[in-house]
């Protein structure tokens, strides 16, 4: 499974042109395009990027990739970055790692995004992975409350758990917010739902991805397949 996601990477890795501003993606399939690329930069390939947490932040700056900020650039060129799952029109669920709030901001302010995966993660429908649902802390019931409603009206419903890290405590994003994954099966309606998650008060972000990603990579034993949002 490792090598199929370094193979997505370098693929993606060979759209890439000197002189762009990327965006540095998080997760186990992301690391391995930062990896790359840190070899193209050793090599003499003129690149700046964005990452997305703070621990893409550290492998980049280890690997030598000159790194800005959106404060510094109006816009990036690419971002690529991996998911945890994608449907036939390249919507997504991220998040797992914990940093889908900066993922987004990142994505959100580039011209093109691809994104780069083994083939299990490609879906007929989003939902088998848990959604997850970036919190403010103070309030969460109500939160929860509201995202409950929000579910209902999207004809999805399931159990809701606050994200604990390997220590046992609650997760803690690098935003200083908390995450709720939502286990909802199968989520029929994301855009809609994504768009009432935006207007509940207590959620920072959520993990879907709409109308976002342009390119997928991805990568199985037969070989690779792209998939270009139409």
């Amino acid at each position: 499974m490792d090598q199929l996601k370094r193979q997505a990477a370098a693929r993606a890795l060979e759209r890439v042109r000197d002189g762009m501003k990327l965006g540095l993606g998080t997760g186990s399939t992301a690391k391995h395009f930062v990896e790359l690329l840190g070899e193209k930069v050793a090599g003499g390939m003129k690149v700046v990027g964005v990452p997305t947490s703070e621990a893409t932040r550290a492998q980049a700056e280890a690997c030598k990739i000159p790194l800005t900020t959106l404060d510094a650039i109006d816009r990036l060129d690419l971002t690529v970055d991996g998911a945890d799952e994608i449907d036939p029109a390249l919507n997504l669920i991220k998040g797992g790692g914990g940093a889908l709030l900066r993922e987004k901001i990142v994505a959100a302010a580039s011209d093109r995004m691809i994104v780069i995966a083994d083939d299990s993660k490609w879906v007929d429908v989003l939902g088998r992975f848990p959604l997850p649902v970036e919190v403010i802390p103070f309030g969460l019931a109500a939160t929860q409350r509201a995202m409950a409603a929000a579910f209902a009206q999207s004809g999805v419903s399931g159990q809701m758990v606050l994200r604990k890290g390997r220590d046992g405590h609650v997760f803690v994003t690098d935003g200083g917010h908390w995450i709720v994954d939502a286990h909802l099966g199968r989520i029929a309606e994301a855009p809609r739902l994504a768009g009432l998650l935006n207007l509940i008060p207590g959620v920072v972000e959520h993990g879907l991805f709409i109308g976002l990603a342009t390119i997928a990579i991805l990568a199985s034993g037969q070989g690779i397949r792209v998939v270009e949002r139409r």
